[in-house]
C-alpha cells in the first residue's frame, strides 16, 4: 500500500471538480518567502510538512505565516524537522481559509464486510478515534453496493441526516459522490478529508486530505507514477534504496511474493517464509547469537527469476558475512525453483559456501531436487528431519567455524 502525499492528493481531487486551497510547494525558505509575496500577501498562508504520516500537527509540523518573512522563517524549520522518522524535503503552502464549520469524511474498505463504507460528521478537524469514542452519535456510517456505487440520494440521505440543508447540502452531496468516484477510479484503500469546511461565504472545500493507494493496482495508474510513496503504509520511516530496488523485484513478477526489510547493521543474510514459521527462524537466529541484516518473506511459488533477484539482493547489503534460508514445509512453493534461484545468484557473485555460511532448512514440494541442487556446490541443506530452530543453531555454528567468532 502507497500513501500520496498532501499536494498530489489535492491535484487529484480538484481535477474530479472538488474545491481544494490554492497551493504550492517549496523546498528552500527563501522559495516560501517569493510565494507569498506573490500570492498571498494580505491574506496568510498555512505551511505543512510534506511527508506520508498522519498528525502532522500534533508533531508541530504545520505552521501558520501571516508575512513574507514568516513564511521563510517557518519553511526553514519545516524543513528542518524529521516527523516520525520521515525529513521533510518539501512544504506545502496554502491560502489561508476563512473557516465556519469543520467536518469529517472518510471512505475505505471494511476488510470484515469487504465492501466500501463512508463515515461522515459534522464535527471534525479531530482525530476520527476520538470522534467516534466521544461523540458516536455525531458519527454516520454507510455501507456501500460495488456494484451499484455510492448514489446521490445516498450522499443526500447521509448528510441530511447530520444536519445540512440549503445550498450547503447540495455541495455537500455532490463533493461526496466525486470523492466516492475518486476512491473507485484510483483503486484507494484510504480517502480521507479532514477537515472538510464550510467557509463563511458558503463553500465547501477540502481543507485537508489523506490518500492510500493500492500499489499492487499501479500498473492500471500510469498516471499516478511519481505520486504515489510505494509501500509507506507498512514503513516506519523511508524506505531504503535496497528495499525500493527489492519492491520493483516483487512488482516484476505476479508470482508469489518477495518482500524485504533491511535492519540496521546485522551480518547474516535472512530468507524465510511460512506465515508464523518466519518469526520462529527470525527469533531463533537471534536466540543462538546472530544478527540478521534483513527480513525477507518469500512464498506463493515464487518464480526463479524472483528467488534469484531477491537473493541478489539480501547478500548485496555491504557486511553481510553469511546466508539462513528456512521456511516451513511448504505446500505450494517449490524447493527445486527456490534452489535454482538462489544458487544462480551464489554463483553470480561468486561466494564460495565453504568460506560463506550459507544454511538452508527447506522441506515440501520437490524437495529431493531441491536437496541435490543446494548440495552440488556445497550449500549445507536440511530437510524437515531438522527443526527451524535447530537449523539456527547449525548456522550459527557454522558462522564460528568460518570467522573463529569474529563476525559480530
Amino acid at each position: 500500500m502507497g500513501k500520496v502525499l498532501e499536494h498530489h492528493s489535492k491535484q487529484l481531487i480538484g481535477e474530479q471538480g472538488v474545491p481544494v486551497p490554492r497551493h504550492w510547494v517549496v523546498t528552500a525558505g527563501e522559495a516560501a518567502e517569493s510565494v507569498f509575496r506573490e500570492h498571498f500577501q494580505g491574506k496568510g498562508a498555512v505551511l505543512k510538512a510534506l511527508v506520508p504520516v498522519g498528525k502532522r500537527g500534533k508533531a508541530g509540523a504545520v505552521k501558520f505565516a501571516f508575512s513574507a518573512e514568516e513564511a521563510k522563517a517557518a519553511a526553514k524549520e519545516l524543513l528542518s524537522m524529521t516527523v516520525r522518522h520521515f525529513p521533510v524535503e518539501q512544504v506545502l503552502m496554502e491560502e489561508r481559509i476563512d473557516i465556519q464549520e469543520e467536518w469529517y469524511v472518510s471512505i475505505t474498505i471494511d476488510k470484515n464486510k469487504q465492501l466500501p463504507v463512508i463515515i461522515a460528521s459534522t464535527d471534525g478537524g479531530v482525530e476520527v478515534e476520538d470522534l467516534v469514542r466521544d461523540k458516536p452519535d455525531q458519527v454516520s456510517m454507510m455501507y456501500v453496493d460495488p456494484f451499484r456505487g455510492l448514489q446521490p440520494y445516498q450522499s443526500k440521505q447521509m448528510w441530511s441526516g447530520l444536519g445540512l440543508s440549503g445550498s450547503v447540502l447540495n455541495q455537500a452531496t455532490g463533493i461526496l459522490c466525486k470523492l466516492y468516484a475518486m476512491f473507485i477510479q484510483y483503486d484507494a484503500y484510504i480517502l480521507e478529508i479532514n477537515p472538510l469546511v464550510l467557509t463563511k461565504d458558503g463553500k465547501v472545500m477540502a481543507a485537508a486530505s489523506v490518500l492510500g493507494i493500492d500499489d499492487a493496482a499501479m500498473y492500471r495508474h500510469p498516471e499516478l507514477n511519481g505520486k504515489v510513496e510505494a509501500g509507506t503504509e507498512r514503513s516506519w520511516r523511508p524506505l531504503t534504496e535496497l528495499e525500493k530496488q527489492m519492491m520493483a523485484v516483487n512488482d516484476a513478477d505476479y508470482r508469489g511474493t518477495a518482500r524485504y526489510t533491511e535492519m540496521d547493521g546485522g551480518d547474516i543474510g535472512f530468507m524465510c517464509g511460512g506465515g508464523g514459521g518466519s518469526l520462529l527462524s527470525f527469533d531463533a537466529l537471534v536466540k543462538y547469537g546472530g544478527r540478521p541484516a534483513n527480513y525477507s518473506e518469500t512464498g506463493g511459488n515464487p518464480s526463479e527469476e524472483k528467488v534469484h533477484a531477491l537473493t541478489k539482493g539480501i547478500l548485496s547489503k555491504p557486511g553481510v558475512k553469511g546466508l539462513f534460508v528456512a521456511h516451513n514445509i511448504t505446500n505450494n512453493t517449490q524447493i527445486d525453483v527456490m534452489a535454482r534461484g538462489i544458487v544462480k545468484a551464489v554463483k553470480e557473485l561468486r561466494i564460495d559456501p565453504a568460506v560463506f555460511p550459507i544454511v538452508v532448512r527447506e522441506a515440501g514440494v520437490n524437495d529431493a531436487e531441491g536437496k541435490r541442487i543446494f548440495e552440488a556446490i556445497g550449500i549445507t541443506y536440511f530437510g524437515d528431519e531438522v527443526t527451524i530452530e535447530q537449523a539456527a543453531q547449525k548456522m550459527m555454528e557454522r558462522m564460528k567455524e568460518v570467522y573463529h567468532g569474529n563476525f559480530n
